[in-house]
């Protein structure tokens, strides 16, 4: 699979660092919305929620269907794993880096108990 291009990542998380974007994103993921469905569990107006779904629109993360005269919501999956995976890249760098940290602390701490063992005789 082909790594997703910088500035759609870029754009997915740009649009993942709104909590009421992600807070839709949440409830898309139960199944295909209207914006109207959308607007009821938050406190702001339907343009408000138009505007952060053409955000999601943009980063590729929804798209808008037709089912007679209704335009539901959907969750498009694949920029959120393709942007997974690009953390994954970051997790993996990590958890060696603080494997090697871990093993030195080890390290100091055997060092320091075998000091104070010498200390006592």
């Amino acid at each position: 699979m082909e790594a997703m291009p910088r500035h759609q990542l870029d754009l997915v998380f740009g649009a993942l660092a709104d909590p009421t974007r992600r807070a839709i994103l949440g409830r898309l993921a139960q199944g295909d919305a209207t914006v109207n469905e959308l607007v009821a569990p938050f406190n702001l107006a339907q343009p408000t929620i138009s505007k952060h779904l053409k955000v999601l629109e943009r980063a590729g993360l929804v798209s808008r269907g037709r089912n007679a005269q209704f335009r539901p919501v959907h969750l498009n999956p694949a920029p959120l794993a393709d942007a997974a995976r690009w953390l994954g890249d970051y997790r993996r760098f990590w958890e060696v880096s603080l494997d090697q940290l871990a093993e030195y602390v080890a390290l100091l701490e055997q060092r320091e108990a075998e000091e104070n063992d010498h200390d006592r005789d």
